[in-house]
């Protein structure tokens, strides 16, 4: 019996072991925070790719490459010059609307996404505008998030199909007609 006693109380005092305890506590949090962080990098990648493309091309837009634009080629050319994001054409949607000289008032509604789990998509305005007008021209791009049940893929605001949305703004004037 005092064997097992002395057993017993060896086991009991041996630290053996006593680090894997706080290891699996907080190794659920640090994935996490990993997974988080690598799916903010992402999100901010694609984010401002968008952007920049959108620039690029409203700069092709404004030197009158496309006369007068249509929503294809300008979505073509967003496409082209944004590299990283998936299933371009199919997830990208542009709007392009002349901003009233009179109210101000660019864009009172929120941006026109694209909704997988729809069965019709809507269309976006696209209006070249005219000669000396100002443009507001806004992008729309859907993702699905990269662990959609953690962290930040969890936070993130979603459609019905479980889609975020990234939107990308950006004004020009159109350049005056000429002898107008």
């Amino acid at each position: 019996m005092n064997i097992f006693r002395l057993r017993a109380r060896r086991i009991a005092a041996d630290e053996d072991g006593t680090s894997t305890i706080p290891f699996v506590i907080f190794l659920p949090f640090f994935m996490m925070l990993v997974i988080s962080s690598v799916e903010m990098g992402i999100v901010m990648v694609r984010h401002v790719m968008l952007e920049r493309a959108l620039d690029m091309s409203v700069r092709g837009l404004r030197l009158g490459f496309w006369n007068p634009p249509t929503p294809l080629q300008l979505k073509q050319s967003v496409c082209r010059n944004a590299g990283l994001i998936p299933d371009c054409m199919n997830t990208l949607l542009i709007e392009l609307r002349p901003v009233s000289k009179v109210t101000w008032q660019p864009l009172s509604s929120g941006p026109t996404c694209i909704d997988k789990a729809a069965p019709i998509q809507p269309v976006p305005t696209f209006t070249s505008g005219v000669g000396d007008e100002m443009m507001l021209v806004r992008a729309c791009a859907k993702f699905y998030p990269m662990a959609p049940m953690t962290g930040l893929g969890f936070q993130l605001p979603k459609d019905s199909s479980g889609m975020y949305a990234l939107v990308a703004a950006t004004a020009f004037v159109n350049e005056p007609t000429p002898g107008g």
